[in-house]
Protein backbone atom coordinates (compact mmCIF):
# COMPACT_ATOMS: atom_id res chain seq x y z
CA UNK A 1 0.00 0.00 0.00
CA UNK A 2 1.04 3.93 -0.30
CA UNK A 3 0.94 5.95 2.50
CA UNK A 4 1.12 9.66 2.68
CA UNK A 5 1.84 11.28 6.23
CA UNK A 6 1.28 15.13 5.83
CA UNK A 7 3.29 17.20 7.78
CA UNK A 8 7.33 18.50 8.01
CA UNK A 9 8.48 17.95 11.44
CA UNK A 10 9.61 15.78 13.87
CA UNK A 11 6.80 13.91 14.76
CA UNK A 12 6.36 13.12 10.72
CA UNK A 13 9.57 12.06 10.70
CA UNK A 14 9.13 9.75 14.06
CA UNK A 15 5.52 8.59 11.91
CA UNK A 16 7.36 7.82 8.87
CA UNK A 17 9.80 5.80 10.59
CA UNK A 18 7.76 3.69 11.72
CA UNK A 19 4.85 3.22 9.23
CA UNK A 20 7.74 2.69 6.64
CA UNK A 21 8.98 -0.66 9.14
CA UNK A 22 5.05 -2.38 8.33
CA UNK A 23 5.57 -5.12 5.93
CA UNK A 24 2.08 -3.69 4.61
CA UNK A 25 3.48 -0.65 3.29
CA UNK A 26 5.26 -0.27 -0.24
CA UNK A 27 6.30 3.48 -0.15
CA UNK A 28 5.54 6.62 1.88
CA UNK A 29 5.40 10.03 0.81
CA UNK A 30 5.44 13.31 3.43
CA UNK A 31 4.24 16.38 1.89
CA UNK A 32 6.17 18.67 2.80
CA UNK A 33 8.85 16.40 5.08
CA UNK A 34 12.34 17.46 5.87
CA UNK A 35 15.61 16.43 5.25
CA UNK A 36 15.92 13.63 7.52
CA UNK A 37 12.10 12.27 6.10
CA UNK A 38 13.38 12.62 2.43
CA UNK A 39 16.15 9.47 3.85
CA UNK A 40 12.93 7.66 4.16
CA UNK A 41 10.02 8.63 2.26
CA UNK A 42 9.63 10.62 -0.72
CA UNK A 43 9.04 13.93 -0.27
CA UNK A 44 6.44 16.63 -1.75
CA UNK A 45 6.51 20.41 -2.27
CA UNK A 46 3.17 20.95 -0.49
CA UNK A 47 2.21 22.70 2.34
CA UNK A 48 0.63 20.60 5.08
CA UNK A 49 -2.33 23.31 5.25
CA UNK A 50 -2.78 23.06 1.44
CA UNK A 51 -5.70 20.64 1.67
CA UNK A 52 -6.52 20.81 -1.86
CA UNK A 53 -3.40 20.17 -3.57
CA UNK A 54 -2.78 17.33 -0.78
CA UNK A 55 -6.42 15.87 -1.97
CA UNK A 56 -5.16 16.09 -5.70
CA UNK A 57 -1.75 14.15 -5.17
CA UNK A 58 -3.56 11.51 -3.09
CA UNK A 59 -6.26 11.07 -6.17
CA UNK A 60 -3.27 11.32 -8.66
CA UNK A 61 -1.18 8.89 -7.05
CA UNK A 62 -3.75 6.22 -5.43
CA UNK A 63 -2.68 6.75 -1.91
CA UNK A 64 -4.02 4.20 -0.05
CA UNK A 65 -4.07 5.52 3.39
CA UNK A 66 -3.28 9.02 4.90
CA UNK A 67 -1.88 10.21 8.00
CA UNK A 68 -2.17 13.57 9.66
CA UNK A 69 0.52 15.25 11.60
CA UNK A 70 -0.15 18.67 12.73
CA UNK A 71 -3.28 20.11 13.89
CA UNK A 72 -3.69 22.87 11.54
CA UNK A 73 -4.85 20.52 8.23
CA UNK A 74 -7.07 18.78 10.48
CA UNK A 75 -8.77 22.09 11.90
CA UNK A 76 -8.90 23.14 8.10
CA UNK A 77 -11.17 20.31 7.46
CA UNK A 78 -8.77 17.85 5.44
CA UNK A 79 -10.20 14.64 7.22
CA UNK A 80 -13.49 15.46 5.91
CA UNK A 81 -12.40 16.71 2.67
CA UNK A 82 -10.41 13.49 2.23
CA UNK A 83 -13.50 11.31 3.06
CA UNK A 84 -15.68 12.95 0.44
CA UNK A 85 -13.44 11.78 -1.82
CA UNK A 86 -13.61 8.61 -0.84
CA UNK A 87 -10.15 8.57 0.55
CA UNK A 88 -8.90 7.00 3.71
CA UNK A 89 -7.56 9.01 6.09
CA UNK A 90 -6.14 8.89 9.83
CA UNK A 91 -7.43 12.15 11.87
CA UNK A 92 -10.29 13.36 13.41
CA UNK A 93 -12.93 15.45 11.79
CA UNK A 94 -13.11 19.54 11.47
CA UNK A 95 -15.59 19.32 14.01
CA UNK A 96 -13.81 17.09 16.68
CA UNK A 97 -10.72 19.15 15.96
CA UNK A 98 -12.88 21.94 17.89
CA UNK A 99 -11.52 20.46 20.99
CA UNK A 100 -7.81 21.85 19.84
CA UNK A 101 -8.95 24.84 17.79
CA UNK A 102 -10.82 26.32 20.21
CA UNK A 103 -9.92 26.63 23.85
CA UNK A 104 -13.16 28.08 25.01
CA UNK A 105 -14.86 24.81 22.99
CA UNK A 106 -12.68 22.47 24.84
CA UNK A 107 -12.89 24.19 28.32
CA UNK A 108 -17.11 24.87 27.69
CA UNK A 109 -17.61 21.07 26.55
CA UNK A 110 -15.60 19.92 30.22
CA UNK A 111 -18.13 22.23 32.11
CA UNK A 112 -21.14 20.35 30.32
CA UNK A 113 -19.46 17.47 30.41
CA UNK A 114 -17.92 17.21 34.36
CA UNK A 115 -14.78 16.59 33.05
CA UNK A 116 -12.52 17.67 35.47
CA UNK A 117 -10.56 21.01 34.56
CA UNK A 118 -9.56 24.29 36.22
CA UNK A 119 -12.10 27.17 36.51
CA UNK A 120 -12.17 29.42 33.68
CA UNK A 121 -14.09 32.34 31.57
CA UNK A 122 -13.80 33.50 28.22
CA UNK A 123 -13.59 36.97 26.61
CA UNK A 124 -13.66 38.42 23.30
CA UNK A 125 -13.08 41.96 24.58
CA UNK A 126 -9.88 42.72 26.23
CA UNK A 127 -10.85 45.35 28.07
CA UNK A 128 -13.60 43.02 30.27
CA UNK A 129 -10.61 40.78 30.03
CA UNK A 130 -8.25 42.86 31.88
CA UNK A 131 -11.20 44.11 34.54
CA UNK A 132 -11.89 40.55 35.54
CA UNK A 133 -8.10 40.04 36.05
CA UNK A 134 -7.76 42.94 38.41
CA UNK A 135 -10.87 41.45 40.04
CA UNK A 136 -9.51 38.42 40.64
CA UNK A 137 -6.20 39.08 40.94
CA UNK A 138 -3.14 36.76 40.47
CA UNK A 139 -1.70 34.12 39.40
CA UNK A 140 -3.98 33.05 36.84
CA UNK A 141 -2.85 31.24 33.25
CA UNK A 142 -3.70 33.36 29.85
CA UNK A 143 -4.63 31.23 27.18
CA UNK A 144 -5.39 32.36 23.54
CA UNK A 145 -8.01 30.82 21.99
CA UNK A 146 -7.48 29.30 18.71
CA UNK A 147 -4.09 27.19 17.30
CA UNK A 148 -0.70 29.19 18.26
CA UNK A 149 1.44 26.46 17.89
CA UNK A 150 2.02 25.59 21.53
CA UNK A 151 2.99 29.43 22.59
CA UNK A 152 -0.07 30.81 23.04
CA UNK A 153 -0.55 29.57 26.69
CA UNK A 154 0.88 32.28 29.52
CA UNK A 155 1.21 31.26 32.97
CA UNK A 156 0.74 34.56 34.85
CA UNK A 157 2.02 34.56 38.93
CA UNK A 158 1.65 38.20 39.15
CA UNK A 159 -1.61 40.76 37.49
CA UNK A 160 1.20 42.52 35.51
CA UNK A 161 2.07 39.57 33.31
CA UNK A 162 -1.25 38.37 33.15
CA UNK A 163 -2.49 41.64 31.74
CA UNK A 164 0.57 41.86 29.36
CA UNK A 165 -0.80 38.53 27.92
CA UNK A 166 -3.81 39.58 27.30
CA UNK A 167 -2.36 42.42 25.18
CA UNK A 168 0.24 40.68 23.75
CA UNK A 169 -2.29 38.23 22.72
CA UNK A 170 -5.77 40.14 21.93
CA UNK A 171 -4.18 43.37 21.22
CA UNK A 172 -0.87 42.85 19.48
CA UNK A 173 -2.72 40.05 17.62
CA UNK A 174 0.54 37.89 18.44
CA UNK A 175 -1.19 35.25 17.39
CA UNK A 176 -3.20 36.22 14.44
CA UNK A 177 -6.76 35.03 14.38
CA UNK A 178 -6.03 33.24 17.19
CA UNK A 179 -6.33 35.30 19.50
CA UNK A 180 -9.92 37.15 18.85
CA UNK A 181 -10.98 34.88 22.29
CA UNK A 182 -8.98 34.70 25.31
CA UNK A 183 -9.36 31.69 28.25
CA UNK A 184 -8.33 32.97 31.67
CA UNK A 185 -7.82 30.21 34.19
CA UNK A 186 -7.53 29.49 37.42
CA UNK A 187 -3.52 28.22 37.95
CA UNK A 188 -3.47 24.53 38.67
CA UNK A 189 -0.30 23.95 40.64
CA UNK A 190 1.48 19.79 40.17
CA UNK A 191 3.45 18.07 37.68
CA UNK A 192 2.33 18.18 33.73
CA UNK A 193 1.99 14.79 32.29
CA UNK A 194 0.86 13.80 29.16
CA UNK A 195 -1.78 10.93 28.26
CA UNK A 196 -2.72 9.94 24.59
CA UNK A 197 -4.93 7.33 23.52
CA UNK A 198 -6.25 6.14 20.08
CA UNK A 199 -10.38 5.50 19.37
CA UNK A 200 -12.48 5.01 16.66
CA UNK A 201 -15.14 6.88 18.61
CA UNK A 202 -16.16 3.57 20.95
CA UNK A 203 -12.96 2.04 21.60
CA UNK A 204 -10.31 3.80 23.79
CA UNK A 205 -7.28 2.19 23.80
CA UNK A 206 -4.63 4.17 25.92
CA UNK A 207 -0.95 4.73 25.02
CA UNK A 208 1.83 4.53 27.74
CA UNK A 209 2.55 7.52 29.71
CA UNK A 210 4.53 10.36 28.56
CA UNK A 211 5.80 13.47 29.53
CA UNK A 212 6.96 17.10 27.93
CA UNK A 213 8.92 19.49 28.45
CA UNK A 214 7.70 22.80 27.34
CA UNK A 215 9.69 25.62 28.66
CA UNK A 216 12.92 26.75 27.00
CA UNK A 217 15.18 26.45 29.58
CA UNK A 218 16.65 23.89 32.62
CA UNK A 219 14.01 24.01 35.24
CA UNK A 220 10.64 24.82 32.97
CA UNK A 221 12.28 28.23 33.23
CA UNK A 222 11.43 30.78 30.01
CA UNK A 223 8.82 31.35 27.77
CA UNK A 224 6.66 28.21 26.49
CA UNK A 225 7.71 25.97 23.47
CA UNK A 226 6.03 23.76 21.07
CA UNK A 227 8.43 20.94 23.11
CA UNK A 228 11.90 21.06 24.21
CA UNK A 229 12.17 17.22 25.13
CA UNK A 230 9.67 14.00 26.52
CA UNK A 231 10.27 10.76 28.33
CA UNK A 232 8.13 7.59 28.45
CA UNK A 233 7.02 6.43 30.87
CA UNK A 234 5.98 8.84 32.88
CA UNK A 235 6.61 7.68 36.65
CA UNK A 236 3.78 10.66 38.08
CA UNK A 237 1.09 8.71 35.77
CA UNK A 238 0.67 5.62 38.84
CA UNK A 239 -1.64 2.80 37.74
CA UNK A 240 -4.25 3.93 40.08
CA UNK A 241 -3.65 7.59 38.11
CA UNK A 242 -4.01 5.74 34.71
CA UNK A 243 -7.31 4.24 35.56
CA UNK A 244 -8.59 7.58 36.86
CA UNK A 245 -7.43 9.28 33.98
CA UNK A 246 -9.16 7.12 31.22
CA UNK A 247 -12.89 6.78 33.15
CA UNK A 248 -12.63 10.39 34.54
CA UNK A 249 -11.10 11.93 31.36
CA UNK A 250 -10.55 10.05 28.38
CA UNK A 251 -13.53 8.13 27.49
CA UNK A 252 -16.09 10.63 28.73
CA UNK A 253 -14.28 12.75 26.52
CA UNK A 254 -14.99 10.29 23.19
CA UNK A 255 -18.46 9.91 24.44
CA UNK A 256 -19.39 14.02 25.24
CA UNK A 257 -18.20 14.44 21.48
CA UNK A 258 -20.20 11.69 20.22
CA UNK A 259 -23.11 13.39 22.21
CA UNK A 260 -22.45 16.47 20.87
CA UNK A 261 -22.81 15.48 17.27
CA UNK A 262 -19.04 15.10 16.18
CA UNK A 263 -17.90 11.48 16.72
CA UNK A 264 -13.71 11.53 17.93
CA UNK A 265 -11.97 9.40 15.69
CA UNK A 266 -8.10 9.47 16.15
CA UNK A 267 -5.72 10.74 18.57
CA UNK A 268 -6.95 12.32 21.61
CA UNK A 269 -4.11 13.94 23.82
CA UNK A 270 -4.58 15.45 26.79
CA UNK A 271 -2.87 17.65 28.74
CA UNK A 272 -2.76 16.73 32.50
CA UNK A 273 -1.69 18.99 35.60
CA UNK A 274 -1.28 16.30 38.50
CA UNK A 275 -1.29 16.86 42.10
CA UNK A 276 -0.99 14.39 44.81
CA UNK A 277 -3.58 11.08 43.08
CA UNK A 278 -5.64 13.49 40.93
CA UNK A 279 -5.58 14.95 37.36
CA UNK A 280 -7.12 18.01 35.89
CA UNK A 281 -7.13 18.71 31.84
CA UNK A 282 -4.88 21.52 30.98
CA UNK A 283 -5.85 21.48 27.13
CA UNK A 284 -6.87 18.52 24.56
CA UNK A 285 -4.69 17.84 21.43
CA UNK A 286 -6.08 16.02 18.27
CA UNK A 287 -3.10 14.47 17.54
CA UNK A 288 0.36 12.97 18.22
CA UNK A 289 2.11 15.10 20.59
CA UNK A 290 5.55 15.97 19.20
CA UNK A 291 7.86 15.72 20.93
CA UNK A 292 5.76 13.18 22.40
CA UNK A 293 5.25 11.04 19.49
CA UNK A 294 8.87 10.18 19.15
CA UNK A 295 9.50 8.22 22.31
CA UNK A 296 6.33 6.42 22.22
CA UNK A 297 6.43 5.38 18.62
CA UNK A 298 10.10 4.07 19.23
CA UNK A 299 8.62 1.97 22.47
CA UNK A 300 5.82 0.74 20.07
CA UNK A 301 6.05 -3.00 18.84
CA UNK A 302 3.16 -3.47 17.18
CA UNK A 303 2.89 -2.39 13.28
CA UNK A 304 1.61 1.27 13.65
CA UNK A 305 -0.46 0.92 10.39
CA UNK A 306 -3.03 -1.73 11.35
CA UNK A 307 -3.81 0.46 14.72
CA UNK A 308 -4.74 3.29 12.49
CA UNK A 309 -6.41 1.31 10.06
CA UNK A 310 -8.69 -0.03 12.94
CA UNK A 311 -9.49 3.11 14.31
CA UNK A 312 -10.84 4.83 10.77
CA UNK A 313 -12.49 1.41 10.62
CA UNK A 314 -14.73 1.42 13.78
CA UNK A 315 -12.72 -2.00 14.72
CA UNK A 316 -10.17 -0.93 17.43
CA UNK A 317 -11.37 -2.99 20.23
CA UNK A 318 -10.45 -5.96 17.85
CA UNK A 319 -6.65 -4.20 18.14
CA UNK A 320 -4.12 -5.94 20.01
CA UNK A 321 -0.68 -3.57 20.84
CA UNK A 322 2.47 -4.59 22.55
CA UNK A 323 4.76 -1.97 23.77
CA UNK A 324 8.29 -1.86 24.32
CA UNK A 325 9.23 -2.63 28.71
CA UNK A 326 12.10 -0.30 27.72
CA UNK A 327 12.27 3.72 28.37
CA UNK A 328 12.62 6.04 25.92
CA UNK A 329 13.74 9.37 26.29
CA UNK A 330 13.94 12.63 23.62
CA UNK A 331 15.67 15.43 23.54
CA UNK A 332 14.87 18.14 21.49
CA UNK A 333 18.31 20.24 19.84
CA UNK A 334 16.98 23.61 19.08
CA UNK A 335 18.00 26.88 17.09
CA UNK A 336 19.56 29.84 19.52
CA UNK A 337 16.92 31.72 20.09
CA UNK A 338 13.86 29.52 19.66
CA UNK A 339 10.71 30.15 21.03
CA UNK A 340 12.00 34.06 19.36
CA UNK A 341 13.74 34.99 16.55
CA UNK A 342 16.75 32.17 15.18
CA UNK A 343 19.38 31.92 12.59
CA UNK A 344 18.54 29.34 9.63
CA UNK A 345 21.03 28.05 7.14
CA UNK A 346 23.59 26.90 9.73
CA UNK A 347 25.54 23.33 8.91
CA UNK A 348 24.98 20.60 11.41
CA UNK A 349 27.49 18.46 12.30
CA UNK A 350 27.93 14.92 13.84
CA UNK A 351 24.69 13.04 12.59
CA UNK A 352 25.85 10.79 11.24
CA UNK A 353 27.97 9.26 14.32
CA UNK A 354 25.16 9.69 16.78
CA UNK A 355 22.72 7.96 14.11
CA UNK A 356 25.38 4.81 14.40
CA UNK A 357 24.59 4.66 17.84
CA UNK A 358 22.88 1.85 19.19
CA UNK A 359 19.09 2.37 20.08
CA UNK A 360 18.97 5.77 19.47
CA UNK A 361 17.50 7.60 16.75
CA UNK A 362 18.13 10.98 15.49
CA UNK A 363 14.25 12.12 14.15
CA UNK A 364 14.67 15.60 12.20
CA UNK A 365 12.31 18.72 12.54
CA UNK A 366 13.47 21.71 11.57
CA UNK A 367 16.35 20.44 8.84
CA UNK A 368 16.84 21.25 4.68
CA UNK A 369 19.64 19.99 2.35
CA UNK A 370 21.85 23.47 1.46
CA UNK A 371 24.87 22.88 -0.78
CA UNK A 372 24.83 19.38 -0.43
CA UNK A 373 24.93 19.28 3.79
CA UNK A 374 22.18 19.63 6.28
CA UNK A 375 21.69 22.58 7.82
CA UNK A 376 19.08 23.93 10.19
CA UNK A 377 15.99 25.11 8.93
CA UNK A 378 13.88 26.03 11.99
CA UNK A 379 13.34 26.41 15.38
CA UNK A 380 13.27 22.92 16.69
CA UNK A 381 16.08 21.11 14.50
CA UNK A 382 16.67 17.62 16.24
CA UNK A 383 14.68 15.43 18.10
CA UNK A 384 17.45 12.74 19.79
CA UNK A 385 15.99 9.75 20.89
CA UNK A 386 16.81 6.76 22.53
CA UNK A 387 15.70 3.85 24.71
CA UNK A 388 17.03 2.29 27.80
CA UNK A 389 16.32 -0.24 30.20
CA UNK A 390 15.01 2.02 32.67
CA UNK A 391 15.08 5.77 32.55
CA UNK A 392 18.17 6.50 33.47
CA UNK A 393 19.81 4.61 30.89
CA UNK A 394 17.83 6.00 28.05
CA UNK A 395 19.15 9.44 30.00
CA UNK A 396 22.52 8.81 29.69
CA UNK A 397 21.96 7.37 25.85
CA UNK A 398 20.51 10.30 24.66
CA UNK A 399 22.51 12.96 26.16
CA UNK A 400 25.91 10.89 24.52
CA UNK A 401 24.29 11.02 21.30
CA UNK A 402 23.34 14.58 21.66
CA UNK A 403 26.73 15.50 22.31
CA UNK A 404 28.19 14.29 19.29
CA UNK A 405 25.76 16.41 17.35
CA UNK A 406 27.05 20.06 16.54
CA UNK A 407 26.36 23.11 15.12
CA UNK A 408 27.02 27.49 15.72
CA UNK A 409 24.25 27.85 18.57
CA UNK A 410 22.80 24.81 18.62
CA UNK A 411 20.45 24.68 22.23
CA UNK A 412 18.78 22.11 24.09
CA UNK A 413 17.57 21.94 27.98
CA UNK A 414 19.82 19.31 30.04
CA UNK A 415 17.32 18.51 32.53
CA UNK A 416 14.89 15.80 29.90
CA UNK A 417 14.63 13.22 32.42
CA UNK A 418 15.10 14.55 35.55
CA UNK A 419 11.83 14.73 36.98
CA UNK A 420 11.42 11.13 36.49
CA UNK A 421 14.57 10.38 38.27
CA UNK A 422 13.61 12.34 40.90
CA UNK A 423 10.81 10.43 41.45
CA UNK A 424 12.65 7.29 40.79
CA UNK A 425 15.54 8.37 42.89
CA UNK A 426 17.96 8.71 40.63
CA UNK A 427 19.01 12.13 39.23
CA UNK A 428 22.76 12.55 39.21
CA UNK A 429 23.00 15.17 36.32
Amino acid sequence: MKVLVVGGGGREHALVWKIRQSPLVDEVYCAPGNAGIASEAHCLPIPANDVEALLAFAQREGIDLTVVGPEEPLVRGLADRFEEEGLAVFGVSAGAARLEGSKAFAKELMRRYGIPTAEFEVFSDPEEAKAYLRKRGAPAVVKADGLAAGKGVFPCRTLDEALEAVDRIMVERAFGEAGQKVVIEEFLEGEEASFLAITDGEAVVPFPSSQDHKAVFDGDTGPNTGGMGAYSPAPVVTHELHDQVMERIMIPTVRAMAREGTPYRGILYAGLMIRGQEAKVLEFNVRFGDPEAQPLVVRLRSDLVPLLEAARAGTLKEAHVEWDSDAAVCVVMASQGYPGPYQKGVPIEGLEEAQRMENVVVFHAGTAVQGGRIVTAGGRVLGVTAKGRGIGEAVERVYKAVGKIRWDGVHYRRDIGKKALDRLGGWSG
